[in-house]
């Protein structure tokens, strides 16, 4: 099993503990925050499962279905995860306002702050780990399941508050105001999933830093005499490159080839934690500038 499906085990595991102390709690207290946190808590373990099989299906190999590979399935699982989160909020923030009209009471305070602080414990610790298993793999998944639980770290935190100023001042004003609050808060977070996603999927450009260093890698090649038609985009942790080398029009093809090796090479090193797929197509003068009248200036034809 690799370091992502554990992760997403482990965060999926976690999610379960956490939904079924927080719902029975929730309940049975009639807190909005408590609650709040509890149904993001369900959201959370099934955001973990979808996470695993999403994870699961982007690192099959390429096939003649997908000659690509299925790396785009870990942006489309960060829009329907991020899709999801703002439904969630939505329907807490309808939660928070129903209290507010009926003006119904918390019950068992105690038991409900003891359960955040145990989830407020858990979170962070989790956190701190789906943090450190994204810095090594670089996972849009793993990020975006970092990214959300960060954010259940704050509304744990919130609802925490929340429990003790409703238990020594009676105003439950308080876990309205908490509850709806956390409720923006998540709907807010969720932006960020579903941006990263879909710019993803519409296989937006990578870094324009790693671009440059692209650009630098292929100039420092003095028998390179210009380039053009540089792309590049990512999916999963594959990142593609697409460029054309206009070399000059005598040189052998081995040694226009043995020239683009080493480019490709050059290019990996940028960063090893990615897969790159790097796609060179080599020109024996450049046909972005040829003569009006056709001419290519190569003197052989």
């Amino acid at each position: 099993m690799t370091t992502q499906k554990k992760a997403t085990v482990v965060s999926s595991s976690v999610a379960a503990l956490l939904t079924l102390l927080k719902l029975v709690v929730g309940i049975a207290s009639g807190s909005v925050a408590v609650l709040a946190s509890a149904i993001d808590s369900v959201l959370d373990m099934f955001v973990s499962v979808f996470n695993y099989f999403a994870i699961h299906n982007s690192e099959k190999p390429a096939d003649e279905t997908f000659n690509y590979g299925r790396g785009k399935i870990e942006a489309l699982a960060s829009v329907i995860e991020g899709t999801i989160i703002t439904i969630s909020g939505l329907f807490l923030l309808y939660q928070a306002i129903e209290k507010a009209i009926t003006g119904e009471n918390s019950k068992y305070l105690g038991i409900s702050l003891t359960v955040m602080i145990i989830s407020l414990v858990i979170t962070i610790f989790l956190v701190l780990f789906l943090n450190s298993v994204a810095k090594k793999t670089d996972n849009m998944v793993i990020k975006a399941d970092a990214l959300h639980y960060k954010t259940d770290v704050y509304t744990n935190l919130a609802v925490l508050i929340s429990l003790v100023l409703v238990n020594f001042t009676g105003v439950e004003l308080i876990d309205v105001i908490v509850g709806g609050g956390i409720s923006l808060f998540i709907i807010y977070s969720a932006y960020e999933l579903i941006q990263e996603g879909i710019l993803v999927l519409l296989d937006r450009a990578v870094d324009e830093k790693i671009v440059e260093k692209i650009t630098n890698i292929i100039k420092a090649e003095q028998r390179v005499n210009t380039h053009h038609l540089l792309k590049t985009r990512e999916a999963g942790n594959q990142t593609f490159v697409d460029v054309h080398l206009v070399f000059d029009c005598l040189i052998t093809l081995m040694e226009a080839h043995r020239i683009s090796d080493r480019i490709e090479e050059k290019i990996k090193i940028i960063d090893q934690n990615r897969d790159w797929v790097i796609t060179i197509h080599m020109d024996p003068y450049d046909d972005f500038e040829i003569n009006d009248n056709g001419a290519n200036n190569c003197p052989i034809n």
